[in-house]
Protein backbone atom coordinates (compact mmCIF):
# COMPACT_ATOMS: atom_id res chain seq x y z
CA UNK A 1 0.00 0.00 0.00
CA UNK A 2 2.29 2.74 -1.23
CA UNK A 3 2.23 5.28 -4.02
CA UNK A 4 6.00 5.57 -4.17
CA UNK A 5 8.48 7.96 -2.62
CA UNK A 6 10.65 10.36 -4.59
CA UNK A 7 12.40 9.18 -7.67
CA UNK A 8 15.92 10.34 -8.39
CA UNK A 9 14.90 13.93 -9.17
CA UNK A 10 12.38 14.32 -6.33
CA UNK A 11 9.35 14.17 -8.61
CA UNK A 12 6.01 14.02 -6.82
CA UNK A 13 2.57 13.41 -8.29
CA UNK A 14 -0.35 15.37 -6.95
CA UNK A 15 -3.64 17.01 -7.77
CA UNK A 16 -3.63 20.80 -7.90
CA UNK A 17 -5.89 23.78 -8.49
CA UNK A 18 -4.49 26.11 -11.18
CA UNK A 19 -6.80 29.10 -10.62
CA UNK A 20 -9.65 30.35 -8.36
CA UNK A 21 -12.12 27.96 -9.97
CA UNK A 22 -10.58 25.48 -7.53
CA UNK A 23 -10.86 22.63 -10.01
CA UNK A 24 -8.23 20.00 -9.26
CA UNK A 25 -6.34 17.97 -11.85
CA UNK A 26 -3.14 15.89 -12.00
CA UNK A 27 0.07 17.83 -11.45
CA UNK A 28 3.73 16.85 -11.24
CA UNK A 29 6.18 18.83 -9.12
CA UNK A 30 9.40 18.45 -7.14
CA UNK A 31 9.72 18.06 -3.38
CA UNK A 32 12.76 19.34 -1.53
CA UNK A 33 15.48 16.91 -0.51
CA UNK A 34 15.30 15.18 2.87
CA UNK A 35 17.29 17.20 5.41
CA UNK A 36 19.05 15.88 8.50
CA UNK A 37 15.97 16.48 10.69
CA UNK A 38 13.37 15.47 8.12
CA UNK A 39 11.34 12.42 7.31
CA UNK A 40 9.90 11.51 3.93
CA UNK A 41 6.61 9.65 3.97
CA UNK A 42 4.61 7.98 1.27
CA UNK A 43 1.09 9.29 1.73
CA UNK A 44 -1.53 6.60 2.27
CA UNK A 45 -4.57 8.74 3.13
CA UNK A 46 -5.52 12.40 3.21
CA UNK A 47 -8.65 13.84 4.78
CA UNK A 48 -10.68 16.51 3.00
CA UNK A 49 -11.12 19.69 5.05
CA UNK A 50 -13.16 22.80 4.26
CA UNK A 51 -9.84 24.69 4.21
CA UNK A 52 -9.15 22.80 0.97
CA UNK A 53 -12.18 24.55 -0.57
CA UNK A 54 -11.35 27.97 0.86
CA UNK A 55 -7.74 27.99 -0.30
CA UNK A 56 -8.12 26.28 -3.66
CA UNK A 57 -10.79 28.85 -4.56
CA UNK A 58 -8.78 31.80 -3.23
CA UNK A 59 -11.50 32.87 -0.80
CA UNK A 60 -8.91 34.59 1.41
CA UNK A 61 -7.40 36.39 -1.58
CA UNK A 62 -3.80 35.21 -1.25
CA UNK A 63 -3.67 31.68 -2.71
CA UNK A 64 -0.66 30.80 -4.84
CA UNK A 65 -1.14 28.50 -7.82
CA UNK A 66 -0.64 25.70 -8.64
CA UNK A 67 -2.04 24.81 -5.20
CA UNK A 68 -2.00 21.24 -3.87
CA UNK A 69 -4.38 21.09 -0.87
CA UNK A 70 -4.63 18.61 1.98
CA UNK A 71 -3.52 18.79 5.62
CA UNK A 72 -4.94 15.66 7.23
CA UNK A 73 -2.15 13.36 6.14
CA UNK A 74 -1.28 9.80 7.15
CA UNK A 75 1.55 7.90 5.57
CA UNK A 76 4.44 5.47 5.92
CA UNK A 77 7.97 6.73 6.49
CA UNK A 78 10.32 5.70 3.69
CA UNK A 79 13.37 7.82 4.52
CA UNK A 80 14.73 9.56 7.62
CA UNK A 81 17.41 12.20 8.02
CA UNK A 82 20.63 11.55 9.92
CA UNK A 83 19.50 13.41 13.06
CA UNK A 84 15.99 11.95 13.29
CA UNK A 85 15.42 10.37 16.70
CA UNK A 86 11.69 9.79 17.05
CA UNK A 87 10.86 7.80 13.93
CA UNK A 88 12.16 5.03 11.72
CA UNK A 89 11.45 3.71 8.27
CA UNK A 90 8.14 1.85 8.20
CA UNK A 91 6.40 3.90 10.90
CA UNK A 92 2.87 5.16 10.30
CA UNK A 93 2.83 8.90 10.99
CA UNK A 94 0.49 11.83 10.58
CA UNK A 95 0.98 15.43 9.46
CA UNK A 96 -1.49 18.16 10.30
CA UNK A 97 -2.15 21.79 9.36
CA UNK A 98 1.40 23.09 9.72
CA UNK A 99 4.89 21.82 8.97
CA UNK A 100 7.20 24.39 10.54
CA UNK A 101 7.52 27.18 13.11
CA UNK A 102 10.38 29.24 14.51
CA UNK A 103 11.13 26.70 17.29
CA UNK A 104 12.58 29.56 19.37
CA UNK A 105 9.69 31.59 20.80
CA UNK A 106 7.79 31.07 24.04
CA UNK A 107 4.93 29.27 22.31
CA UNK A 108 7.18 26.87 20.43
CA UNK A 109 9.09 26.19 23.66
CA UNK A 110 5.78 25.33 25.34
CA UNK A 111 4.69 22.95 22.57
CA UNK A 112 2.12 25.47 21.32
CA UNK A 113 3.70 25.87 17.90
CA UNK A 114 0.36 26.71 16.31
CA UNK A 115 0.68 30.11 18.04
CA UNK A 116 4.31 30.67 17.00
CA UNK A 117 5.25 34.35 17.36
CA UNK A 118 6.75 34.40 13.88
CA UNK A 119 3.88 32.45 12.35
CA UNK A 120 3.54 28.82 11.40
CA UNK A 121 4.27 27.40 7.96
CA UNK A 122 1.06 25.87 6.67
CA UNK A 123 1.18 22.40 5.16
CA UNK A 124 0.06 23.82 1.84
CA UNK A 125 0.42 27.29 0.37
CA UNK A 126 3.03 28.33 2.93
CA UNK A 127 6.71 29.15 2.42
CA UNK A 128 8.90 26.09 2.92
CA UNK A 129 12.50 26.12 4.20
CA UNK A 130 13.82 26.13 0.62
CA UNK A 131 11.73 29.17 -0.32
CA UNK A 132 9.16 27.25 -2.37
CA UNK A 133 5.44 27.09 -1.63
CA UNK A 134 4.44 24.08 0.45
CA UNK A 135 2.19 21.56 -1.22
CA UNK A 136 -0.20 19.36 0.71
CA UNK A 137 -1.45 15.83 1.01
CA UNK A 138 -3.29 15.40 -2.28
CA UNK A 139 0.03 13.99 -3.44
CA UNK A 140 2.17 10.88 -3.45
CA UNK A 141 4.66 11.84 -0.75
CA UNK A 142 5.79 14.68 1.49
CA UNK A 143 8.98 15.76 3.28
CA UNK A 144 8.50 17.15 6.80
CA UNK A 145 10.67 18.07 9.80
CA UNK A 146 10.20 15.29 12.37
CA UNK A 147 8.87 17.72 14.99
CA UNK A 148 5.67 18.18 12.99
CA UNK A 149 4.97 14.47 12.52
CA UNK A 150 2.87 12.40 14.88
CA UNK A 151 2.96 8.73 15.63
CA UNK A 152 -0.24 6.93 14.69
CA UNK A 153 -1.02 4.42 17.47
CA UNK A 154 -0.44 0.89 16.24
CA UNK A 155 -4.01 -0.23 16.82
CA UNK A 156 -5.60 2.75 15.07
CA UNK A 157 -6.77 2.33 11.44
CA UNK A 158 -4.72 4.82 9.38
CA UNK A 159 -7.63 5.93 7.22
CA UNK A 160 -9.58 6.87 10.35
CA UNK A 161 -6.61 8.72 11.81
CA UNK A 162 -6.50 11.23 8.95
CA UNK A 163 -9.40 13.48 10.11
CA UNK A 164 -7.95 13.63 13.60
CA UNK A 165 -4.97 15.65 12.29
CA UNK A 166 -7.22 18.70 11.79
CA UNK A 167 -10.83 18.13 12.82
CA UNK A 168 -9.90 16.06 15.88
CA UNK A 169 -7.25 18.37 17.30
CA UNK A 170 -9.36 21.46 16.53
CA UNK A 171 -12.10 20.33 18.92
CA UNK A 172 -9.83 18.58 21.44
CA UNK A 173 -7.61 21.61 22.10
CA UNK A 174 -10.28 24.00 23.46
CA UNK A 175 -11.92 21.19 25.39
CA UNK A 176 -8.70 20.61 27.32
CA UNK A 177 -7.88 24.30 27.66
CA UNK A 178 -11.28 25.11 29.16
CA UNK A 179 -11.54 21.98 31.32
CA UNK A 180 -14.29 20.40 29.27
CA UNK A 181 -13.10 17.00 30.42
CA UNK A 182 -14.91 16.87 33.75
CA UNK A 183 -17.28 13.89 33.96
CA UNK A 184 -20.86 14.84 34.67
CA UNK A 185 -20.62 18.37 33.26
CA UNK A 186 -23.02 19.48 30.53
CA UNK A 187 -21.63 20.18 27.07
CA UNK A 188 -23.33 21.68 24.02
CA UNK A 189 -22.10 21.17 20.46
CA UNK A 190 -23.29 23.53 17.72
CA UNK A 191 -23.16 21.86 14.31
CA UNK A 192 -22.84 18.20 13.41
CA UNK A 193 -20.29 18.12 10.63
CA UNK A 194 -16.70 16.89 10.48
CA UNK A 195 -15.73 18.78 13.64
CA UNK A 196 -19.02 18.51 15.49
CA UNK A 197 -19.38 14.75 15.29
CA UNK A 198 -15.87 14.34 16.77
CA UNK A 199 -16.69 16.85 19.52
CA UNK A 200 -19.67 14.68 20.46
CA UNK A 201 -17.58 11.51 20.57
CA UNK A 202 -14.74 13.09 22.54
CA UNK A 203 -17.22 14.72 24.91
CA UNK A 204 -18.84 11.37 25.63
CA UNK A 205 -15.40 9.82 26.22
CA UNK A 206 -14.76 12.57 28.79
CA UNK A 207 -17.99 11.60 30.56
CA UNK A 208 -19.91 14.75 29.64
CA UNK A 209 -23.65 15.06 29.12
CA UNK A 210 -23.77 16.11 25.46
CA UNK A 211 -26.45 18.20 23.76
CA UNK A 212 -26.31 18.70 19.99
CA UNK A 213 -27.69 21.89 18.42
CA UNK A 214 -28.59 21.72 14.74
CA UNK A 215 -30.78 23.62 12.32
CA UNK A 216 -31.96 20.32 10.84
CA UNK A 217 -34.34 17.91 12.60
CA UNK A 218 -33.14 15.25 10.15
CA UNK A 219 -29.93 14.93 12.17
CA UNK A 220 -31.69 14.00 15.40
CA UNK A 221 -31.57 10.24 14.95
CA UNK A 222 -27.91 10.15 13.98
CA UNK A 223 -26.95 12.48 16.82
CA UNK A 224 -28.69 10.39 19.45
CA UNK A 225 -28.31 6.87 18.05
CA UNK A 226 -25.22 6.88 15.85
CA UNK A 227 -23.07 9.31 17.83
CA UNK A 228 -24.46 8.76 21.33
CA UNK A 229 -25.46 12.31 22.24
CA UNK A 230 -27.75 12.67 25.25
CA UNK A 231 -29.97 15.40 23.86
CA UNK A 232 -30.81 17.01 20.52
CA UNK A 233 -32.19 20.50 20.03
CA UNK A 234 -33.42 22.19 16.86
CA UNK A 235 -31.77 25.56 17.26
CA UNK A 236 -34.55 27.40 15.43
CA UNK A 237 -37.14 26.12 17.92
CA UNK A 238 -37.49 28.94 20.45
CA UNK A 239 -39.24 26.80 23.06
CA UNK A 240 -36.59 24.07 22.95
CA UNK A 241 -33.84 26.66 23.28
CA UNK A 242 -35.44 28.53 26.18
CA UNK A 243 -35.96 25.26 28.02
CA UNK A 244 -32.16 24.96 28.32
CA UNK A 245 -31.62 28.39 29.88
CA UNK A 246 -28.73 28.35 32.42
CA UNK A 247 -28.21 24.60 32.00
CA UNK A 248 -24.89 24.11 30.17
CA UNK A 249 -21.35 24.33 31.50
CA UNK A 250 -19.74 24.55 28.06
CA UNK A 251 -20.71 25.13 24.44
CA UNK A 252 -18.44 24.45 21.46
CA UNK A 253 -19.47 26.17 18.23
CA UNK A 254 -18.13 24.09 15.34
CA UNK A 255 -20.29 25.77 12.70
CA UNK A 256 -19.17 28.65 10.50
CA UNK A 257 -22.59 30.25 10.13
CA UNK A 258 -23.81 33.22 12.15
CA UNK A 259 -25.64 32.38 15.37
CA UNK A 260 -27.50 34.34 18.04
CA UNK A 261 -24.68 34.75 20.55
CA UNK A 262 -26.96 36.29 23.17
CA UNK A 263 -29.28 33.30 22.94
CA UNK A 264 -26.49 30.73 23.29
CA UNK A 265 -24.87 32.67 26.13
CA UNK A 266 -28.20 32.52 27.95
CA UNK A 267 -27.96 28.72 27.90
CA UNK A 268 -24.73 28.76 29.92
CA UNK A 269 -24.57 28.42 33.66
CA UNK A 270 -22.70 30.98 35.74
CA UNK A 271 -19.03 31.02 34.62
CA UNK A 272 -19.91 28.98 31.55
CA UNK A 273 -17.74 29.06 28.43
CA UNK A 274 -18.66 29.38 24.74
CA UNK A 275 -15.77 28.53 22.41
CA UNK A 276 -15.69 29.28 18.68
CA UNK A 277 -13.72 27.04 16.34
CA UNK A 278 -15.70 28.00 13.26
CA UNK A 279 -15.45 31.37 11.51
CA UNK A 280 -18.74 33.28 11.65
CA UNK A 281 -18.91 36.45 9.57
CA UNK A 282 -19.80 38.49 12.66
CA UNK A 283 -19.67 38.07 16.43
CA UNK A 284 -22.24 40.33 18.05
CA UNK A 285 -23.69 40.18 21.56
CA UNK A 286 -24.81 42.37 24.41
CA UNK A 287 -22.15 42.93 27.11
CA UNK A 288 -24.77 41.99 29.67
CA UNK A 289 -24.85 38.47 28.22
CA UNK A 290 -21.28 38.08 29.48
CA UNK A 291 -21.28 40.26 32.56
CA UNK A 292 -24.38 38.77 34.14
CA UNK A 293 -23.20 35.30 35.02
CA UNK A 294 -19.48 35.94 34.50
CA UNK A 295 -19.55 34.04 31.23
CA UNK A 296 -16.79 33.75 28.64
CA UNK A 297 -16.50 33.69 24.85
CA UNK A 298 -13.24 32.30 23.55
CA UNK A 299 -11.71 31.33 20.21
CA UNK A 300 -9.48 28.45 19.20
CA UNK A 301 -7.83 26.97 16.13
CA UNK A 302 -5.71 23.83 15.89
CA UNK A 303 -3.30 22.61 18.57
CA UNK A 304 0.39 22.27 19.38
CA UNK A 305 2.51 19.22 18.72
CA UNK A 306 2.37 17.81 22.25
CA UNK A 307 -1.39 18.05 22.43
CA UNK A 308 -1.84 16.58 18.95
CA UNK A 309 0.02 13.43 19.95
CA UNK A 310 -1.94 13.34 23.21
CA UNK A 311 -5.20 13.58 21.26
CA UNK A 312 -4.22 10.74 18.92
CA UNK A 313 -3.33 8.52 21.87
CA UNK A 314 -6.56 9.47 23.67
CA UNK A 315 -8.70 8.60 20.64
CA UNK A 316 -6.91 5.28 20.25
CA UNK A 317 -7.26 4.30 23.92
CA UNK A 318 -10.94 5.30 23.98
CA UNK A 319 -11.76 3.82 20.55
CA UNK A 320 -12.95 7.16 19.18
CA UNK A 321 -13.26 6.79 15.42
CA UNK A 322 -14.38 9.45 12.91
CA UNK A 323 -17.20 8.51 10.56
CA UNK A 324 -15.71 8.70 7.08
CA UNK A 325 -16.35 8.09 3.40
CA UNK A 326 -13.25 6.82 1.62
CA UNK A 327 -12.88 8.10 -1.93
CA UNK A 328 -10.34 7.92 -4.78
CA UNK A 329 -8.41 11.05 -5.74
CA UNK A 330 -10.36 11.14 -9.01
CA UNK A 331 -13.48 11.97 -6.96
CA UNK A 332 -11.86 14.96 -5.21
CA UNK A 333 -13.71 17.69 -7.14
CA UNK A 334 -17.08 16.06 -6.50
CA UNK A 335 -16.17 15.63 -2.83
CA UNK A 336 -15.38 19.32 -2.46
CA UNK A 337 -18.74 20.23 -4.03
CA UNK A 338 -20.54 17.82 -1.73
CA UNK A 339 -18.72 19.27 1.26
CA UNK A 340 -19.97 22.74 0.34
CA UNK A 341 -23.50 21.31 0.26
CA UNK A 342 -22.88 19.53 3.60
CA UNK A 343 -23.52 16.24 1.87
CA UNK A 344 -21.04 14.08 3.79
CA UNK A 345 -21.21 12.05 7.00
CA UNK A 346 -18.87 13.22 8.24
CA UNK A 347 -15.46 13.41 6.59
CA UNK A 348 -14.13 12.45 3.19
CA UNK A 349 -10.78 10.63 3.22
CA UNK A 350 -8.85 10.19 -0.02
CA UNK A 351 -7.23 6.81 -0.56
CA UNK A 352 -4.05 8.28 -2.01
CA UNK A 353 -2.02 5.08 -2.06
CA UNK A 354 -4.47 3.08 -4.14
CA UNK A 355 -5.82 5.76 -6.47
CA UNK A 356 -3.08 8.31 -7.20
CA UNK A 357 -1.16 6.80 -10.12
Amino acid sequence: MTSGTANANGECLGWAARDPSGILSPYKFSRRAVGSDDVSLDIAYCGVCYADVVCSRNQFGHSNYPLVPGHEIVGIIKEVGSNVQCFKVGDFVGVGAYVNSCRECQYCDDGLEVHCSKGIVFTFDGIDVDGTFTKGGYSSYIVVHERYCFRIPESYPPELAAPLLCAGITVYTPMIRHNMNQPGKSFGVIGLGGLGHLAVKIGKAFGLKVTVFSTSISKKEEALTLLGADNFVVSSDEQQMKALCNSLDFILDTASGDISFDLYLSLLKTAGVLVLVGFASEVKFSPGSLNLGAKTISGSVSGGTKQTQEMLDFCASNKIYPNIEVIPIQYANEALERMIKKDVKYRFVIDIANSLK
